[in-house]
């Protein structure tokens, strides 16, 4: 039985590799590392069939490292410690080089079986390579977290993935062996998703549906051929963040129906309950903020809340969560905030602290006058007193405006009444 042509076409080196070249083109961080053969322990983050697995038998065939793996979906504990104990006695009978430990989706790994691999980490036994498509910073525990490089893995362009697909009917030994005509693509990269493997086996099926010569690949032929095997909703594809799109926007325009409705979208599709609560959680401050300062807590009990008790009790909670958000008063004046700062500071570059709000730990500091003139708020009545704060050239620059409703109103009106003259607001 012959492979899929995904497998068929994966890269044998790394030259052959698709994209991303800040890792590894000529002037790569992973080729750099490759070629003085010093790869540390790292995590791939990027999402589905972008390469990361390709990328770490890469890595192992070019430095010669024996390589072992596992998937965190059906490994426990036992088979960590089983295969740190084999690729330790490997390394003592037949090499001095660390064997390359590769685990698939380590973002599924439990706190204890992440644990597990700290030792081996450590000491060098292993040189761990873990692939995830979630948020390593919120999937993998810190101890492990600080031990790994972590490189993130960016999405393939529509060219790249054309590409792709132009190499297959060039180069596999099946495909090339038809006469296929590549007329329309727009389907074939909508319904893939972005994901390279998706989009290989699909236009695999597509060609070894159709009988005669040629065979013309057309946006027409591949809804035929493909549609009515696309899931409801598929967690890594297109469809996804359109919910997921959905669903904000839901919460964000006031709608608790919509907002429910695209909710139970995600829970019957599958969708992980962390992912879910963590996107309330951002929506509770970029979208609600200030106007409903309990929004982001109420957010952050549901996080915490659902990542222990998990589902299917978890979607009741969510669903709590869900309607409190989507009928709270609205502001992004925070959001907004952070962004025009964030601006500003690229825009003005490094500008100068005031002297009298430096810090002055030491005499020399203090005889340059670092913290001369400062204001102890507390000093004064309703510990407050007006002062200088922002770099003198921007001394006057407004860039938190409260919105438009209840709460940021009353802190509109307490930051007139304390700021007049200094700030217009």
């Amino acid at each position: 039985m012959k492979a899929p042509l995904a497998e068929r076409l994966r890269p044998k080196a790394l030259s052959d590799y698709l994209s991303q070249n800040h890792l590894v083109g000529d002037q790569g961080t992973i080729s750099q590392m490759i070629s003085r053969d010093m790869v540390p322990s790292l995590i791939l983050w990027g999402p589905p069939g972008i390469g990361k697995t390709t990328l770490a038998n890469l890595i192992s065939k070019e430095t010669k490292r024996s390589f072992f793996t596992l998937s965190a979906i059906s490994s426990g504990v036992k088979d960590v410690r089983e295969i740190i104990q084999k690729a330790k006695q490997d390394q003592g009978l037949f090499e001095q080089k660390n064997p390359i430990l590769f685990i698939d989706e380590i973002h599924r790994f439990s706190k204890s079986q992440q644990d597990s691999l700290l030792g081996a980490v450590e000491k060098g036994w292993i040189t761990l390579i873990g692939a995830t498509t979630e948020n390593p910073s919120f999937e993998v525990i810190p101890a492990l977290l600080s031990r790994c490089q972590v490189y993130v893995l960016n999405e393939f362009a529509r060219e790249d993935l054309i590409q792709l697909l132009k190499k297959a009917i060039e180069k596999d030994e099946f495909i090339s062996q038809r006469k296929i005509e590549l007329k329309e693509t727009k389907s074939l990269l909508r319904l893939s998703g972005g994901d390279a493997r998706k989009l290989l086996n699909m236009f695999e099926l597509v060609v070894n549906s159709v009988d005669k010569e040629p065979v013309i690949i057309s946006d027409e032929l591949v809804e035929d051929k493909i549609q009515q095997k696309i899931a409801r909703y598929d967690k890594s594809g297109e469809q996804h963040y359109d919910i997921i799109s959905a669903f904000i926007k839901s919460i964000r325009g006031s709608d608790p129906n919509a907002a429910v409705y695209w909710l139970a979208r995600m829970i019957e599709g599958g969708e992980d309950v962390k992912f879910i609560a963590r996107r309330l959680l951002i929506s509770a401050s970029e979208d609600i903020g200030n106007a409903n300062p309990t929004a982001l807590i109420m957010a952050n009990n549901t996080f915490q809340a659902v990542t222990t008790i998990g589902f299917p009790e978890a979607r009741i909670i969510l669903s709590q969560c869900v309607i409190y958000l989507a009928t709270s008063p609205k502001s992004n004046a925070s959001y907004k905030a952070i962004n025009d700062a964030q601006s500003l500071v690229k825009q003005t570059g490094d500008l100068s602290v005031p002297l009298s709000i430096r810090n002055a730990p030491t005499k020399l500091m203090k005889e340059l006058g670092y913290g001369e003139d400062y204001k102890y708020a507390h000093n004064y009545e309703n510990s407050f007193v007006k002062a200088d704060f922002m770099p003198e050239d921007l001394k006057n620059k407004i860039l938190y405006n409260p919105g438009n409703n209840k709460r940021e109103d009353q802190l509109r009106q307490f930051l007139k009444q304390k700021w007049a003259g200094k700030y217009d607001y």
